[in-house]
């Protein structure tokens, strides 16, 4: 049996029986972006019903608090430069400053970012403090001017001056701006 044609409703009725095959030629040209890109990624779009239903909100949790491989592994590369010099406008190998660091630590993995903290403080997207996760860039000061990569358990690794070097830092050193996730 052939059910017939959806029409656009005032409503929406998850009773409604019709065929959805007309509309998806349409359908797949949409585009979803903001919000309800975020609710179909868990299966639920305000104001829709939908026979689905959302990921328990432990669950969602855990995925959201897990590094893509690519951010594990720069954070990792970070990790390992620890202990090397400062030197401004350094890229390494022996050397670098904190967005040389973090340039350096995100190309071994396949991922380009701009040279400058400032410039990579608009990259990515907005992470608050309480999500960061290993990978994630933490950006210091008003204009920008420090950034470290976020490894976990509350700490970054940094490249603050030529006293320090690279070193584990607290997340919560003064002068903390924001946060980016690029990868």
């Amino acid at each position: 049996m052939r059910g017939r044609e959806c029409r656009p409703m005032a409503t929406t009725d998850p009773t409604q029986s019709c065929s959805p095959r007309p509309l998806l030629g349409r359908l797949s040209r949409v585009v979803v972006t903001g919000a309800a890109a975020a609710a179909l990624s868990v299966g639920v779009l305000p104001g829709v019903a939908s026979a689905q239903t959302a990921a328990p909100a432990a669950a969602t949790a855990a995925v959201a608090a897990t590094p893509s491989p690519v951010a594990q592994a720069a954070a990792e590369t970070a990790l390992a430069e620890v202990g090397k010099g400062y030197a401004y406008g350094g890229n390494g190998p022996a050397s670098f400053d904190c967005s040389g660091l973090t340039t350096a630590a995100f190309a071994a993995h396949g991922v380009a970012l701009p040279r400058t903290s400032s410039a990579q403080a608009q990259v990515g997207h907005f992470v608050s403090r309480a999500d960061l996760i290993p990978g994630d860039l933490v950006f210091y000061y008003s204009p920008v001017s420090h950034v470290g990569v976020y490894v976990g358990n509350g700490q970054i690794v940094n490249a603050l001056n030529s006293s320090t070097g690279v070193t584990v830092s607290s997340v919560d050193m003064a002068g903390y701006t924001t946060a980016r996730r690029v990868a």
